[in-house]
C-alpha cells in the first residue's frame, strides 16, 4: 500500500456537487492498493498513521500523534500513486490493484484505522470522481510505502 498523508487543518471531499464528508484539524490520507497487498499491509499502515508523531507540542516540535491530538482522519483512494512514467508521457497503472481486489483492501483499511484510531473515519469513496480541498497545515506531506518501510 502507498500512502500520502497530509497535516491538514480541515479538509472535505464532494462527489457529484454534494459535500460527502469534512474534518477540521488532522490528517488527510491519500490511499492506493497494488495486487501484493494483504493484512498486514494493512495492519502495519495504519498503526503507522495513527501513532506519527507530526503534530507540535507545547513547545513547537513535532511530537503529538493523530490519537493524542483528537483530530479527524479523512481517507481518500487514489490509484494513482502507483502511476508510473518511465515509458512515455501517459502515466500506466498498472501496478495499482484491480477494484475486485482493491475495494476489500481498502474497505479493511479503514476498518482497521477505525479500530485503531478509537473513533470514525471521514471518506472518499471508492471509484468516484471526487474534488477534494484541504489546507496543508505547515506544510507537512509525508510518503509511506508498506513494501518500502523507511
Amino acid at each position: 500500500m502507498r500512502a500520502v498523508i497530509q497535516r491538514v487543518s480541515g479538509a472535505s471531499v464532494e462527489i457529484d456537487g454534494r459535500e460527502k464528508d469534512r474534518i477540521g484539524a488532522g490528517l488527510l490520507v491519500l490511499l492506493a492498493a497494488e495486487e501484493a497487498d494483504n493484512s498486514d499491509d494493512i495492519e502495519w499502515l495504519s498503526g503507522k498513521i495513527v501513532r506519527l508523531r507530526i503534530f507540535g507540542d507545547d513547545d513547537g516540535l513535532m511530537n503529538r500523534s493523530i490519537q493524542e491530538t483528537g483530530g479527524g482522519i479523512m481517507v481518500v483512494s487514489q490509484f494513482t500513486l502507483f502511476a508510473s512514467t518511465k515509458k512515455g508521457n501517459r502515466p500506466s497503472f498498472i501496478r495499482s490493484a484491480k477494484p475486485d481486489t482493491a475495494i476489500p483492501l481498502y474497505e479493511n483499511f479503514l476498518t482497521r484505522l477505525e479500530s485503531d484510531l478509537g473513533r470514525p473515519v471521514a471518506r472518499g469513496e471508492f471509484g468516484a470522481d471526487m474534488k477534494i480541498s484541504l489546507t496543508n497545515d505547515g506544510p507537512v506531506t509525508i510518503m509511506i510505502d508498506t513494501k518500502n518501510r523507511e
